[in-house]
């Protein structure tokens, strides 16, 4: 026993080395065998299907070998959009306020409340949408309800936790002397948090932009409930779309064959959009810094 303990003295540092590195290999294994899989099976099938017939085929029809998912494509885009419109303003304002102008006695509600926020399962808001938001826009707007705007609002809703917490921990983590600093030059509380300050905290907010994009181009249950799942080109936000997630989820489970490996290669093109969104941020977050 004591001879564990002196070999743990002396040589911890090298021990816990091992254990990250043998984390972090982890992970790298985990995106690769992700990899491999998606595009072993999907590329195959976007090859017998035809690329172009695969990628801008507007006619989703697994009974006549018919598998065109630019309706899909779309629909996944426009919810996506909707979501960042709706979301990122107010989850950025929020941030800003929890961080640096909220009273205390207030922060100690909104704070747990913004947290439980996350922790709500995805059927849960998919039931909050279908019971308030559906009805809400088809009274309002018109329409049947269950459209674009309907899983816009409610994705718009489900990424605020993300994009709070990751955005207010930037801002707080900005030295206050950036704040005092401004001050002293003679600008006001929210000149100085807003010119000072949240220049400095740009890439975290970035970063919680990104993963709440990652949350609403990647949900699917609660968009199944609200979206209203037709595979066809909307004219309008008013009417129903089918996202890339749910085509697969609602189909996967008595799919066989091509069908089953086309929707495989509809989660390629979805890990794609992913891939594309960060690579664009990331593009967008290395031109900030350097100007």
């Amino acid at each position: 026993m004591i001879a564990a303990v002196e070999y743990w003295r002396r040589h911890k540092e090298g021990i816990m080395q091992a254990v990250f590195l043998a984390t972090a290999c982890v992970s790298i294994l985990a995106v690769a065998l992700i990899c491999i899989f998606l595009f072993g099976n999907g590329i195959p099938a976007i090859a017998k299907i035809g690329p172009l017939k695969f990628l801008l085929g507007t006619k989703w029809k697994p009974g006549n070998n018919i598998y065109g998912i630019f309706p899909m494509i779309l629909g996944s885009i426009y919810v996506t959009a909707g979501a960042i419109l709706v979301g990122v303003p107010i989850g950025f304002l929020t941030a800003v306020f929890m961080a640096k102008f909220c009273p205390p006695g207030i922060y100690r509600f909104l704070k747990p409340m913004v947290d439980l926020l996350a922790g709500i399962p995805s059927v849960v808001y998919g039931f909050f949408g279908v019971v308030v938001i559906v009805p809400f826009v088809r009274e309002v707007f018109g329409g049947k309800g269950q459209s674009i705007l309907s899983t816009s609002l409610l994705l718009g809703l489900m990424i605020l936790p993300t994009i709070i917490s990751v955005s207010e921990a930037a801002i707080r983590a900005v030295p206050e002397s950036y704040y005092e600093g401004s001050l002293a030059l003679g600008a006001t509380h929210e000149r100085s948090v807003f010119a000072a300050m949240l220049p400095a905290a740009k890439s975290g907010i970035m970063a919680g932009v990104i993963l709440g994009v990652g949350r609403a181009i990647g949900e699917t249950m609660a968009v199944i409930m609200v979206a209203g799942n037709q595979p066809r080109i909307p004219d309008s936000i008013l009417e129903g779309v089918r996202t890339l997630t749910a085509n697969i989820v609602m189909e996967m489970g008595y799919a066989t064959d091509l069908h089953r490996e086309a929707l495989i290669a509809t989660g390629v093109v979805l890990f794609a959009f992913i891939l594309m969104i960060n690579l664009l941020f990331s593009i967008l977050k290395a031109r900030g810094e350097r100007s």
